[in-house]
């Protein structure tokens, strides 16, 4: 596994101590890449090295960007540290398994794990751009994690699968094309929206959850470069063809 290949994100954090914390969490199980989106939180911050106790490398290379997008823009896989949709379910898995994927896919991709704000986590929009979400469970009566002890948790967990995978045979996913990543796919959906509008199949006024499901779909499907070449080659077919009537 490549540990610089996976990296942790955090969406709007507004407490500058929690932002050290996952620093700390992160470099006691060999992680490095932390990108804050938008935080709310003053950063750099002095509260934010001392929680991070020993870990102020991680917080000196932390990258802070506007958009989700911009964070995971070049990742293959992304997982979310959420609950599921209510509208509709999501592909879930528990940290543990979350973190053999995280590190088959970090051999040759490269993976996000996105954690959502303090107070409300992330919103549906944004855990619709995860190929998964991650659920650690807890008490069932009390289960609300601190977004530190969250991280904590889910970096031992790849931590500790990357320690099994050493001692066997590398994993490695055959592709013959590279996989997509999240910019380009979310291209797709945007193109996808822009053809079944011009061929009068969606109707943003009066979505359905049509969108929606078909992010499930091609988040599911992992799709490869030529995958999506030949699917936005058919849009492009499908809104000229459009245009001829």
């Amino acid at each position: 596994m490549a540990y610089e290949n996976i990296r942790i994100v955090l969406v709007n954090t507004s407490h500058p101590g929690n932002i050290g914390g996952v620093a700390r969490a992160m470099k006691n199980m060999c992680l490095q890449d932390l990108v804050l989106v938008d935080p709310i939180a003053e950063f750099p911050s002095g509260k934010a090295t001392a929680r991070a106790s020993g870990a102020v490398d991680i917080l000196e290379q932390t990258r802070v960007v506007a958009t989700l997008d911009e964070a995971i823009a070049d990742c293959q896989w992304v997982v979310g540290a959420s609950a599921r949709l209510r509208t509709i379910p999501w592909p879930l898995l528990d940290a543990r398994d979350c973190a053999v994927k995280a590190v088959a896919e970090s051999e040759s991709h490269r993976v996000a794990i996105v954690l959502g704000r303090e107070n409300s986590g992330l919103t549906n929009e944004e855990l619709e751009k995860c190929h998964h979400l991650v659920h650690i469970p807890a008490n069932a009566e009390y289960s609300s994690l601190n977004i530190a002890a969250a991280a904590q948790v889910l970096a031992y967990e790849v931590h500790i699968a990357h320690l099994a995978q050493a001692g066997k045979a590398k994993l490695k996913i055959e592709n013959d094309y590279p996989r997509i990543n999240a910019q380009e796919l979310e291209g797709l959906y945007q193109h996808f929206e822009q053809a079944l509008m011009a061929i009068d199949f969606y109707d943003p006024d009066n979505p359905r959850q049509l969108m929606r499901r078909l992010r499930r779909l091609f988040n599911r499907a992992e799709l490869d470069r030529m995958e999506l070449n030949i699917l936005r080659g058919i849009l492009s077919a499908a809104e000229a063809a459009q245009k001829r009537r």
